[in-house]
């Protein structure tokens, strides 16, 4: 008889235990909330064998977009191979526009450390903040790499493709309009000298999370749909470790933290094309705005001008359809490569002393270092609007390069205005004053219906 009441005792404590609801400190909130994880069948992992995690906030403070329910879209990640856990903020009137945003900083700097909600597993390569009634469509290819751009490693002849991945409001009441960022942090291919092969290590690394959004704690994207939009996040065109890359037959290391065209051109307008190619499938307007920091935002500005150079439009996928887009913001980066002498070791020595070596001396070559800025593509008024933001703090050099392009925007009357000072150093906007600012600017140029084409191609 005391061994079935101890027995019994056993499974009501066991099955008190289970019940309980797993919480989490949510600084958007101010409280713990409640979340519960579930795990795919068929689960998908990275190279290094760690789980590629999708992060479902749902529940949230305003309507959710997406017209399907919060159980058929995190069945649709599990079918599709992601863990998931999902946060529920109870409708928190807390959980709205920019205040979401302190909570996507905390949750990717814990998927960062290897320490979320019990998970220590979680991929660091390929994981995901989503709201509710948005989807992921991942790894979708919009260009083939040619390895003799950058010629690393040796062993690199064939060629991969870069990829990008669209997060989007599943069978919305209306189109929404995408905001298209480059990574920061380089996809490459790696060759393995013990094994003899190269490998997958550095494929997809685009949200690698120490790099990106936790090195940076940058939640501007993953925050973009408190603001009824969607966003996607693309390869840097410089394939190739960011600290490596050189002309065929060129010294080591000539591309050390720069980019070359008409390559990075190409890209960008593949990827901006790819994009909008896929608007209809996933019902989303064809209006595309670029966010871009630091290498990013080098890569992202060849995407803001209306000059057409045949060069850079003749190569890549969806050649029929326009690579406009309707806004951008950008931050520190290289807009003209002319203008790196203007102030000598300012914070781009790599550049003043290597530059030369891919291009030649800039006085005898200036036409040829001109095309390789974003600032040569501006020509007149139809360029997009453009939000610059940076800190005085961070190296002087990206001051000049962004004085230089707004000092034309403002000459041809396209319309800018300027972010400063909301930070540290090299830094992305971080406080939600300061993220308002950028929504606000976005939304204002990508909601209007109508579309303008520059090139005749079709939008």
């Amino acid at each position: 008889m005391l061994q079935k009441l101890t027995l019994l005792l056993i499974s009501i404590i066991t099955l008190t235990s289970c019940a309980t609801k797993k919480t989490w400190l949510s600084d958007t909130a101010q409280r713990e909330i409640t979340y519960k994880t579930h795990e795919s069948k068929s689960p998908v992992k990275d190279a290094n064998g760690h789980y590629l995690t999708v992060v479902y906030l749902e529940n949230l403070g305003f309507e959710k977009l997406g017209g399907y329910t919060n159980s058929e879209n995190v069945k649709w990640l599990l079918n599709e191979g992601y863990r998931v856990i999902e946060l529920n903020y109870k409708k928190s009137p807390e959980a709205v526009g920019s205040k979401i945003n302190k909570d996507i900083i905390a949750i990717n700097n814990a998927l960062s450390k290897g320490d979320f909600c019990g998970f220590t597993d979680c991929s660091i390569i390929q994981s995901y903040i989503l709201f509710e009634g948005y989807r992921i469509k991942r790894n979708i290819p919009y260009f083939k790499d040619d390895p003799t751009v950058y010629n690393r490693p040796d062993q690199y002849t064939e060629g991969d493709m870069l990829n990008m991945d669209i997060i989007y409001p599943a069978n919305p009441s209306k189109p929404v309009p995408t905001i298209l960022s480059f990574s920061y942090s380089n996809s490459y291919a790696t060759f393995d000298k013990e094994k003899n092969t190269l490998t997958e290590n550095h494929k997809n690394f685009r949200t690698f999370l120490p790099y990106t959004f936790a090195g940076f704690n940058d939640s501007f994207l993953e925050g973009t749909p408190a603001h009824g939009m969607a966003w996607a996040i693309a390869d840097h065109p410089k394939y190739c470790s960011w600290g490596s890359g050189k002309p065929k037959n060129g010294p080591n290391d000539t591309y050390k933290s720069y980019e070359t065209n008409p390559d990075t051109a190409q890209k960008v307008k593949s990827a901006i094309r790819t994009l909008r190619k896929l608007t209809h499938e996933l019902g989303l307007s064809k209006n595309i705005g670029i966010y871009g920091f630091s290498r990013g935002s080098t890569a992202g500005s060849m995407a803001i001008g209306d000059k057409s150079v045949p060069l850079f439009e003749n190569a890549g996928f969806n050649r029929d359809i326009s690579d406009d887009v309707q806004v951008a913001a950008l931050g520190p980066g290289v807009f003209d490569y002319t203008q790196i002498y203007n102030t000598l070791d300012d914070g781009d020595g790599n550049l003043e002393l290597r530059c030369p070596w891919a291009w030649g001396d800039l006085e005898d070559n200036y036409d040829v270092w001109k095309i390789m800025g974003s600032e040569y593509l501006v020509e007149t008024s139809e360029t997009a609007p453009v939000l610059f933001f940076y800190n005085t703090s961070d190296d002087a050099y990206y001051q000049d390069q962004i004085q230089h392009l707004k000092t034309k925007l403002d000459k041809l009357g396209v319309p800018n205005q300027t972010l400063t000072d909301y930070g540290k150093g090299h830094a992305v906007p971080q406080r939600e004053k300061d993220l308002e600012t950028l929504y606000t600017f976005f939304k204002h140029y990508l909601n209007p219906p109508t579309l303008k084409s520059k090139n005749n191609r079709s939008i």
